[in-house]
């Protein structure tokens, strides 16, 4: 194998989303005149995305004949202030600089969509650009499926062979198998307290993003 690339989850896995969406989800409890959650409560079902959440805070579901404007409510307020407390987890700015020094490509494929990801990238400024940001409305199907690391794939100049995929939950790392590329399933991300990224039939786990880049190493 020649290593070309390495392409990452965004929330829960590149980036500390939470609590920006702990923001969102306290400003709508606030104009109920309903007590705060906290960061923890939340964090559990980041990864599921936004039914999860408010599952989770209203008990809604999308049956609920209200439940389209609560959801629409809910994304209206984190697009409003997607990134004022949203961070890259300890080691990501020092891996993607490795991999820049390198000249090696990453990537982001994420089920988050682009109408959120890609302004929220432009928050940040990493040692270099993403060769790609694949979301949910670029492909057909979305993670677990493998079309969206394909596609990354594609933009990027590699095979899925030539890439590593790093996630924070088990789609993540059933997308990369699907894919026919090596995975790493971080620990330190948004998962249930009844789940365990060791679990996950991926090929590395790590606790921290410190401990990626010895495992890229070793595919160069």
């Amino acid at each position: 194998m020649s290593l070309k690339a390495v392409f990452f989850d965004l929330d829960g896995t590149l980036l500390d989303t939470a609590p920006n969406f702990v923001i969102a989800m306290n400003k709508m409890l606030e104009r109920r005149d309903r007590a705060p959650i906290t960061e923890q409560e939340l964090r559990a079902v980041v990864s599921d995305g936004a039914n999860a959440m408010l599952r989770l805070v209203f008990g809604a579901t999308p049956d609920d004949a209200d439940f389209p404007a609560l959801r629409q409510e809910f994304l209206d307020c984190y697009l409003e202030d997607l990134a004022s407390v949203t961070t890259a987890y300890p080691g990501i700015d020092s891996l993607i600089a490795e991999l820049a020094a390198r000249d090696l490509a990453w990537g982001i494929v994420t089920n988050k969509p682009a109408t959120y990801a890609e302004p929220l990238m432009t928050f940040f400024d990493f040692a270099s650009e993403p060769s790609a940001l694949i979301c949910p409305d670029h492909v057909a199907e979305r993670k677990p499926a493998p079309d969206a690391l394909l596609l990354a794939c594609e933009q990027t100049g590699c095979s899925p062979d030539q890439a590593i995929y790093v996630g924070d939950h088990q789609r993540d790392i059933e997308c990369g198998i699907n894919a026919g590329m090596p995975t790493v399933a971080v620990g330190y991300g948004y998962i249930h307290t009844n789940d365990s990224h060791t679990c996950w039939n991926a090929d590395h786990t790590v606790e921290s993003a410190n401990e990626i880049w010895p495992i890229v190493h070793r595919y160069l």
